[in-house]
């Protein structure tokens, strides 16, 4: 059979993405990827999902039904910071420090003692509920029997109180309101405003008992105070008088007494001499500065000489002067009366200069040494008046430290004396700052069972309980279903997606070039192409972990497509135990590969020319005892080299991998591995032991694709999204026009 000769094809470029793979699975577009999958996971779920939430309702209209209608009496209190003062600014001040800084905290207090076992405690003794039948009744509880203890009792009754009681305090609010629940509606608002009476009767007893005993322990502490501070300024005055200090003690800004630094007369001398000390040694360094400067300056080139009124007017006369003299010796001798007269003129000029100049720089150095001496005259001042001030700090210690101690005793004293004031003033006025602002009635309608409410929590826990059943359902689901569990579960590169054909078989399917399956089929093609650095592989294998997930017809797809791009194709029929090209053709099995592998017929004895121009076939032949000792044979790679060089591209269809050595033994022979997947059927486990097979090997795998894919059982839109609905779209143009 005369073949063309196979073509030479540059790949334009190496290494690329595959094409027809929507672009969120590989680069931006996460999020919506997400979405997409979540979308897809209640899709396929949604039977799961409603059934587990309409067990929720169902459970909890039952619920509602044999609950026992509960009732809530509710009673509001209002909190004011700090009762009202009748004492004046002082109090009224420190309020508003309280208000400013500890407002939170007071109001969360306050809640908390609403809540606490002493409050119910009072309301317990106070109805007489220890032992009251219609306390229990509402409780839905049985009367303790006759051997439980008083304190059982007692305790019984507290916690019930502190269970069905509930105080809630709105934020930024200070009305607090105050409920209770029970099955008698007369008894809950009866305990409720009970609650509310016993809360402001506790506030009031808590605050004339602190009143009392603060009175009592501030009276102690102001004598005790009163005795101190009497003994301490004892102390300093006598210790003043035998040390002979005498000293006025300063009074700071805010009032409180100074420290030891208090005034005398050595120490203000010496900070007086100290200072002005610091002033001479300031104009020394800066007289030291000047007359340094003027040293090692020529006499007129010193910025102090040239600036002097003087200086300038000399230096002024003998340059007019000097032009005189050159014009007088231009005209007349050197023994000329004229120009002697200039020459003594200018002589006179230049000394009273010399003598202005050296002036000016003598009354610099004056400066200087006025300057040291009085440096040195006040800094021996300072030396002496140190001396004495040492020796009088020293006298000074003792008397610092007692009259610190007195003034802490005054200060002390005086705030205990002012507080024992207010207190006195405070004694017998009983006011709160709590106040009843609404209190309870007995409800009309019961507050539970709430259906609405019921169902909103089922709705909510049947959605958790439905996500978190599919989520471990997807989590230990491993088939691969949508093209993302491709690279996801099997880590191999998604190369095409071929849609379900339905009732319709591939090859009708096929037949419609713009149909989704065949539009699939060219973009696989297309993903081919730049599958490899170099480009499109020259012998390409097409397998499958297990039989009938569409890997003849996917082989078969890929050398028409190639066949009808102009490039001459085989299709070998490797798959010696269920062979199928064959029939695709219309050709008879009598003779093909195994024929070949047996004989030593020409290799072009067996190849089928088909009516798709470019496109021949090899069937399998007559099925072999032993399929895999053939194609392991030395004559397989030899038939392959012959078949390169005659074809531009060779693909084979391979049986399946598992539980069969034919595919591992082809993969190693091809240029590369295109492994089909059926959605909805294939297994990570079994994929991963077939890919596993395969590259024992080293078979070089191009990629995935993903057969029989039904985006309606996918999720949300997976056909649009991969790009099926342009047929849709121009079936419905072409309808319109």
């Amino acid at each position: 059979m005369n073949v063309p000769a196979p073509e030479t094809h540059e790949p334009a470029y190496g290494g690329q993405q595959p094409y027809g793979l929507p672009m969120g699975v590989y680069g931006p577009g996460a999020i919506g990827e997400v979405i997409r999958y979540i979308l897809a996971l209640i899709r396929r779920n949604r039977w799961l999902i409603a059934a587990v939430i309409g067990l929720a309702v169902i459970a909890a209209v039952a619920l509602t039904m044999l609950d026992t209608p509960r009732y809530t009496a509710s009673a509001t209190v209002q909190i004011n910071d700090q009762s009202e003062q009748v004492l004046g600014e002082e109090l009224d001040a420190q309020t508003e420090v309280n208000k400013a800084s500890d407002v939170e905290r007071f109001l969360n207090t306050q809640i908390e003692i609403l809540r606490s076992r002493a409050l119910a405690q009072r309301v317990a003794r106070r109805l007489d509920l220890i032992g009251n039948e219609r306390f229990y009744a509402a409780m839905g509880l049985p009367l303790p029997g006759q051997d439980a203890s008083e304190a059982a009792r007692r305790e019984q009754v507290i916690g019930l109180l502190q269970t069905n009681m509930e105080a809630v305090l709105p934020r930024n609010s200070r009305i607090v309101t105050i409920s209770f629940s029970s099955t008698d509606p007369a008894l809950s608002a009866q305990i409720a405003n009970t609650f509310a009476d016993e809360f402001i009767q506790a506030n009031l007893q808590r605050r004339f008992d602190s009143s009392a005993y603060a009175r009592s322990f501030i009276g102690e502490q102001l004598e005790e105070a009163r005795v101190r501070l009497e003994t301490s300024e004892r102390e300093v005055n006598a210790y003043a008088r035998n040390a002979g200090l005498i000293r006025m003690r300063e009074m700071t800004p805010n009032g409180e007494n100074a420290d030891a630094v208090s005034s005398s007369v050595t120490t203000s001398s010496l900070m007086q001499i100290n200072e002005a000390a610091n002033h001479a040694k300031a104009d020394r360094i800066a007289a030291e500065g000047r007359w340094r400067a003027e040293q090692s300056t020529p006499l007129f080139a010193s910025a102090a000489v040239l600036s002097n009124p003087t200086v300038q007017d000399l230096m002024t006369r003998r340059a007019e002067l000097d032009a005189e003299l050159k014009k007088n010796r231009e005209r007349y001798l050197d023994d000329h009366p004229s120009v002697l007269q200039g020459k003594a003129q200018l002589a006179t000029v230049n000394q009273q200069l010399n003598q202005v100049a050296a002036n000016v720089r003598d009354s610099i150095r004056a400066q200087y040494t006025a300057a040291l001496a009085a440096e040195q005259r006040l800094t021996s001042q300072v030396e002496q008046l140190q001396g004495a001030t040492l020796a009088e700090q020293d006298r000074a210690v003792r008397y610092n430290t007692l009259a610190r101690e007195a003034d802490t005793n005054r200060s002390l004293y005086d705030g205990l004396l002012q507080r024992f004031r207010e207190l006195n003033a405070a004694a017998g006025i009983a006011t709160s700052n709590l106040a009843i602002i609404d209190r309870a009635d007995a409800p009309l309608a019961p507050s539970s069972p709430s259906l609405p409410k019921n169902l909103a929590i089922a709705l909510v826990l049947g959605v958790v309980v439905a996500a978190a059943v599919v989520f471990m359902r997807d989590q230990l689901d491993d088939a691969i279903r949508i093209p993302e569990d491709v690279e996801e579960k099997v880590q191999l590169p998604l190369l095409g997606i071929i849609p379900n054909t339905g009732d319709i078989s591939p090859a009708e399917a096929m037949a419609d070039p713009k149909s989704a399956v065949a539009e699939a089929y060219g973009s696989l093609r297309g993903a081919l192409l730049y599958s490899t650095r170099q480009g499109l592989p020259r012998l390409m294998l097409v397998t499958s972990a297990q039989p009938t997930e569409g890997k003849s017809t996917t082989a078969f797809a890929i050398a028409t497509g190639f066949a009808r791009m102009g490039r001459t194709v085989l299709l070998i029929d490797a798959d010696m135990r269920r062979p199928s090209v064959h029939g695709r053709i219309g050709h008879d099995n009598r003779k093909g590969l195994s024929s070949l592998l047996v004989s030593q017929d020409p290799a072009d004895s067996a190849l089928v020319a088909t009516t798709i121009p470019n496109f021949y076939a090899l069937p399998s032949g007559p099925i072999p005892p032993s399929p895999t000792e053939l194609l392991t044979s030395p004559r397989m790679p030899a038939l392959l080299d012959e078949f390169l060089g005659r074809f531009d591209v060779v693909i084979c269809d391979s049986p399946p991998v598992l539980g069969l050595a034919d595919a591992p033994a082809l993969s190693a022979l091809a240029d590369g591995v295109v492994f089909v997947i059926e959605a909805e059927r294939g297994r990570r486990g079994a994929l991963k032991t077939a890919l596993k097979r395969l590259r024992a090997v080293n078979a070089v795998l191009l990629g995935a694709v993903l057969t029989k894919f039904d985006p309606n059982k996918s999720g949300n839109r997976y056909s649009e999204y991969y790009g099926y609905s342009y047929y849709r779209y121009e079936a419905d143009d072409e309808s319109k026009s």
